[in-house]
């Protein structure tokens, strides 16, 4: 049994083990480090939610491409279609072993274009994509609106402590837009 990494002041947190698997050469972005920004989003969802006093709870992110996103979405979701990100937990706990939550599978192309449209850098475009996939590991969901709007303040909050802005917050108007 673990007792949780040590965090800060030698605290003791409840993220387990965060693996990273960079699947795509797309994620070589020059000043990006993609598995950096992902394992600390991830360690940031896990430390505020996962919280265990019998285990910490680690996950895999994996960092692929929209074709390997289209091929899952096909078949586990009926959608022939990429997405920015799939959430797959895992099956149930051993006793006496840390738990792991599951896996968090992002599309490089896909998530730069909604960054790119939404006017927001590709590292914190990553790094809600990643909280958000381990949000859902942790058990939750948008299917409802109040569910949605519990889940979307949980990211948020995250993300402010990440030094993220609000992702569901409208666009200033850009200077010249204001001007006209």
């Amino acid at each position: 049994m673990s007792g949780g990494r040590r965090g800060r002041r030698g605290a003791k947190t409840g993220c387990g083990p965060v693996a990273v698997l960079v699947r795509s050469p797309l994620w070589r972005v020059p000043g990006l480090r993609p598995a950096e920004t992902a394992r600390r989003a991830a360690r940031a969802a896990l430390d505020a939610v996962a919280a265990s006093p019998d285990g910490a709870a680690g996950v895999t992110l994996v960092l692929s491409h929209d074709a390997e996103l289209r091929a899952l979405n096909r078949l586990w979701r009926g959608k022939d279609r990429p997405t920015n990100v799939l959430a797959f937990p895992s099956g149930p706990k051993w006793p006496g072993r840390d738990a792991a939550l599951g896996e968090v599978i992002l599309s490089f192309e896909t998530l730069a274009r909604e960054a790119e449209g939404a006017g927001r850098p590709l590292g914190h475009h990553l790094s809600h994509l990643v909280v958000h996939g381990v949000l859902h590991l942790l058990g939750y969901d948008h299917d409802r609106p109040a569910e949605a709007r519990h889940m979307e303040g949980l990211e948020v909050k995250l993300l402010a402590g990440l030094g993220i802005s609000d992702p569901y917050a409208a666009p200033a108007p850009s200077r010249r837009a204001a001007r006209r």
